[in-house]
């Protein structure tokens, strides 16, 4: 944004003493950025138009609609939403999306990007830029969607790496004049789209340039060459990038964000404002720029909610009701509980609707173990108990993914589990906790959070220590069958199934419905590793005696139980004390002797409060022990050599993330040297 004009006055007028001094930029910008504005009615809102300080362009945008697209709610409300807004003022209005608007949804696996084509044609937006999504159907397909498209799609540093030509069906750039105010629109992605997407970039001759220094070199252009008042960039790549984009680029005067999915109500940084309006057509955010002379000297802006209270755009109200009776409002069966798809449940931790989709991969394909992706789970609902639709199912499920079963080794399997944990000491631990972002069958598997030798702890299959040198057929979906620099990337293909994941779901609900499925703690986190220093019987009570770990301040009454390595069976604890350093677990000791045997690997897990670390995420920090026990209750010294086979426990879930302390051993011996 160039507000030198403006500047040099107010500084002359300063000087002159005709007015008081103000800080820098208090007269240029002005922000109502509370995300719960309600929307006002047309008949309220601010009507700017050209005066003699110059012409008022709004710009209205929205970003990753992915499953809203193919839901008669957020989206029709919207679109109506937009449509109000752009009523409202006289001045010239601007519309741009920032992404993820094709995929994925339900209708995905079916109808692939018709869908939500269709609608946006209703809603004529200036111009859509390529976001990762938008790639899932794969490089081909954006010359389809953007030929059945009534507005252009962007990106400008995604090129041939031969000709240097845009992706066939996208453009660079794009110009707009609205009232005599010339608007140019730049798409551009960071190096994160690679990663993010199934297509293979240089198996398909692209390459990708950097996103700062090409946005810089289109704005200057379209300044100097095309005499554009306004330069908007539309920019999937998240707030954190865009700021970096703002700081480093010349002539942008607004970005529109996605791909990160927040609220961010307009803010400037290095003379540009940037704004996203999080995801699924919950908000559309709006910025109000004045124009002088080709300059932006002054802006406001906020967000705005898309709430029930909002009327529906009839239009697209009916395409997405047509759409959906053709093919989702087919009930698949019943669920007896709650199957929860948010994303903060799957990617920090096991959920039963995690074990029943890696369940149903198994049920196809045979395969010893299965493993899916956090990020493949989505919709970010709870659904039932009650009927479960075609059109959930494939709202949870909604990308275009197969089933691939490849051959690993057994340290193979261990380092792609180890592979997706996230640290507390990584950026994306610091924001939001800890997370193992995967969902398994047929494995089960202790997980640390925590910059560390080993990542993944205590792995067994089946009921059977992992063998490090032992292969076995592990099915994934096919997204992840491709992940760059991974053990899967270059592991030997057993089957490669035309069947979609979503479709393995679809089938094992309708094959046995009503469904149930468990949290069986396949997936175990673990915060601290302490000693049992006693088993006691006395009075028909088995009492086991721990280490308490280091800054215990509590422990956690109903969450403490034992498990068998071999078989996973559980015996939950009658009670659980803090006594002197030592945390006191009891069983009744008939159930703890049929859970011994004849003896064998038993580990406790239970969760406790402590003052050495604060906790985001997870309500409670994990306990674990492991011993040798027999059918006697007498303990069996069992000495760890950080390669145990078996064992979790995972704390609470709250909406809020876990700051992990680096995990130590009450004998102050660091779960680092295991």
């Amino acid at each position: 944004m160039r507000q030198s004009a403006s500047l040099l006055l107010v500084l002359c007028l300063v000087v002159a003493g005709a007015v008081p001094p103000v800080a820098a930029g208090a007269t240029e910008s002005h922000s109502a950025t509370e995300s719960t504005t309600p929307a006002p009615s047309a008949a309220q809102a601010p009507t700017n138009n050209t005066t003699s300080e110059g012409t008022t362009l709004t710009l209205l945008s929205y970003n990753d609609i992915q499953t809203a697209a193919a839901q008669d709610g957020t989206f029709p409300r919207m679109v109506h939403l937009i449509n109000q807004r752009r009523a409202a003022h006289e001045n010239p209005t601007v519309v741009v999306g920032g992404g993820d608007q094709v995929s994925p949804h339900s209708l995905s696996p079916l109808s692939q990007w018709r869908l939500p084509v269709k609608a946006l044609n209703v809603l004529d937006p200036a111009a859509e830029v390529i976001g990762n999504h938008d790639l899932d159907y794969g490089f081909d397909a954006v010359a389809n969607f953007s030929q059945q498209s009534e507005f252009p799609w962007l990106m400008a540093n995604i090129v041939d790496s031969e000709t240097g030509e845009p992706i066939p069906g996208t453009k660079p750039y794009t110009v707009v004049e609205r009232e005599g105010v010339k608007v140019g629109i730049v798409g551009v992605a960071d190096e994160k789209i690679q990663s993010k997407t199934a297509v293979d970039f240089d198996q398909q001759g692209y390459e990708l340039r950097n996103y700062s220094e090409t946005a810089s070199e289109y704005a200057t252009m379209l300044k100097q060459e095309k005499n554009v008042d306004v330069v908007v960039v539309s920019a999937h790549l998240g707030v954190p990038v865009a700021k970096t984009l703002a700081n480093t680029t010349e002539n942008v005067d607004a970005i529109v964000v996605g791909d990160d999915e927040i609220e961010y109500p307009p803010q400037e940084t290095g003379g540009a404002v940037i704004m996203e309006a999080e995801a699924r057509a919950e908000h559309v955010a709006e910025l109000n720029l004045t124009v002088e002379n080709g300059e932006v000297t002054a802006w406001n802006g906020r967000l705005l909610d898309v709430t029930e209270n909002v009327s529906k755009n009839e239009t697209v109200s009916n395409i997405i009701t047509e759409a959906r009776q053709e093919r989702l409002n087919d009930v698949a069966g019943r669920t007896e509980v709650a199957l929860d798809s948010r994303f903060a449940s799957n990617y920090h931790d096991e959920t039963a609707l995690g074990n029943m989709i890696t369940d149903s991969f198994r049920s196809q394909t045979g395969a010893e173990v299965a493993v899916t992706n956090a990020g493949g789970i989505r919709s970010n609902e709870v659904y039932g108990p009650g009927n479960v639709t075609v059109g959930d199912v494939y709202n949870i499920l909604p990308f275009s993914n197969t089933l691939v079963t490849v051959e690993l080794t057994g340290a193979e399997l261990e380092q792609l589990l180890a592979s997706q944990v996230v640290t507390l000491e990584s950026e994306t631990g610091q924001n939001y906790g800890v997370e193992s972002q995967l969902q398994v069958s047929g494995v089960t598997y202790e997980w640390v959070g925590h910059e560390n030798e080993s990542y993944v702890r205590d792995v067994w299959v089946n009921g059977e220590p992992l063998d490090e040198d032992e292969t076995y057929n592990v099915t994934v979906n096919s997204y992840m069958a491709g992940w760059d620099g991974s053990v899967l990337e270059d592991a030997p293909r057993v089957s490669e199934s035309h069947m979609l994941y979503g479709t393995a779901l679809l089938k094992y609900i309708q094959q046995n419905s009503p469904v149930a499925p468990e949290d069986t703690d396949r997936i175990r986190r673990v915060d601290a590793v302490t000693e049992v220093q006693s088993v006691s019987v006395r009075k028909g009570t088995a009492t086991v005696s721990l280490d308490a770990p280091n800054g215990t301040t509590d422990v956690v009454t109903g969450s403490f139980y034992a498990v068998r390595g071999d078989s996973g069976e559980h015996l939950e604890a009658d009670s659980v004390s803090l006594e002197d350093g030592r945390v006191k677990v009891r069983f009744e000791n008939s159930e703890y002797r049929k859970l011994a045997g004849e003896g064998g690997q038993l580990q406790i897990y239970g969760e406790y409060d402590t003052s050495a670390y604060e906790r985001v995420y997870f309500e409670h920090s994990v306990l674990n022990a492991d011993f040798e026990a027999s059918d006697s209750g007498q303990k069996k010294g069992h000495q760890k050599d950080g390669k145990k086979k078996g064992g979790k426990k995972k704390g609470h879930q709250k909406n809020g993330h876990d700051s992990l302390a680096p995990i130590t051993q009450a004998s102050a011996t660091p779960i680092t040297a295991a």
